[in-house]
């Protein structure tokens, strides 16, 4: 056997006892996720935010009254995961303290994933997983609606705490994404002086906005039963209505992780309302949503996230995707708009500015 061959017998064995180790992930995977979603529950990241010094076991099951066992177990997990850290304190005793990826675990904070991990940790959300095997298939039913009847839209509307947990989620990625908009291209909402969000949720993302450019009246849409108990914020009225009837009109229509619920004929029905909203001269759609690469930026660490977020789609939805940017202008383009833009932000999405 020649070097080369030697080689691939070498590539081939590393292969293989890197499978023996990787193949349990697909076993025990589930574990992180659940392990996570106990620690968010019992409330761990936001004793740990709390406290000057490291929480000793003891400390923190008497704060959370748990057993002490369990929750050894817990933390020495979630530990070798890095999700917190452990250390040394002067009497010799072991404390935990927080890190970077649970800080975005607490109940509050800026950056703070809370309710997006309780969401998709949620039976609602996870028993549709079961079904995706069938989704695949030709004639193969919507998971979600297959598992519950309707479709998830139908449920949150029917389940009000569900509907909550979904506002509350998107409210957690819309601080992360509106910042990044805000400190990243502040420039495209110059001369704007009302914006409509189209399904804006409880207002969190418009909220934000309206505080960076406070010229701007904001106008929060969303179906009726979401717009009803929306809060209160300064500057903005919220609306209740049908997307796919009509849009309230503003200089600019702002809709973010919307379109990519739906399919390519749904999409285009509703920037087509969006478009009949806005000022044909100066007027424009800001669309906030994922751009899949399909390997053009390879280096971009944030591509598997969106790649996870098209099975999501798959799971959630009737038709929802993930759309790379011809997918993208492709429905732009149907919808009536002329041209577009695309700007990059350090968040999942990117910004799309499309003009009628």
């Amino acid at each position: 056997m020649g070097e080369s061959g030697k080689e691939a017998t070498r590539l081939e064995e590393l292969e293989e006892a890197q499978a023996e180790v990787d193949i349990w992930k697909y076993v025990f995977g589930y574990t992180e996720i659940a392990a996570v979603k106990c620690a968010i529950e019992l409330g761990i990241p936001d004793v740990l935010e709390g406290q000057e010094h490291p929480v000793t076991l003891s400390q923190l099951c008497s704060i959370l009254n748990c057993s002490p066992s369990f929750l050894y177990r817990i933390m020495r997990f979630l530990v070798h995961c890095n999700v917190f850290k452990q250390q040394s304190m002067s009497d010799g005793s072991i404390g935990y303290v927080q890190t970077p990826i649970s800080r975005r675990m607490t109940k509050s904070g800026d950056r703070n994933m809370t309710a997006f991990i309780l969401l998709e940790g949620s039976p609602p959300m996870l028993a549709p997983w079961h079904g995706l095997s069938s989704r695949v298939l030709a004639n193969g039913s919507p998971a979600f609606k297959s598992t519950h009847g309707e479709d998830v839209w139908s449920y949150a509307a029917a389940n009000p705490a569900h509907s909550e947990l979904i506002d509350n989620a998107m409210a957690c990625d819309a601080r992360v994404a509106i910042s990044a908009i805000v400190n990243g291209c502040p420039e495209i909402f110059e001369g704007i002086s009302t914006l409509v969000d189209v399904g804006g949720g409880n207002g969190t993302a418009l909220g934000l906005l309206v505080k960076a450019f406070p010229w701007i009246k904001g106008i929060n849409f969303d179906l009726p039963h979401v717009a009803s108990v929306a809060p209160a914020r300064d500057g903005i009225t919220h609306v209740g209505g049908d997307m796919f009837k009509s849009v309230p009109q503003a200089d600019a229509a702002f809709i973010m992780w919307v379109l990519h619920d739906w399919g390519d004929d749904e999409c285009i029905e509703i920037l087509k309302r969006c478009r009949e909203a806005i000022p044909k001269e100066k007027g424009k759609v800001i669309i906030v949503e994922a751009v899949v690469n399909e390997g053009d930026r390879e280096d971009d660490m944030l591509e598997h996230v969106r790649l996870m977020l098209d099975m999501v789609m798959m799971a959630h939805t009737n038709k929802g995707k993930e759309r790379t940017l011809k997918e993208w202008e492709n429905v732009i383009l149907e919808a009536g708009f002329t041209h577009y833009t695309v700007k990059s932000i350090p968040a999942v999405q990117s910004v799309i500015e499309a003009y009628p």
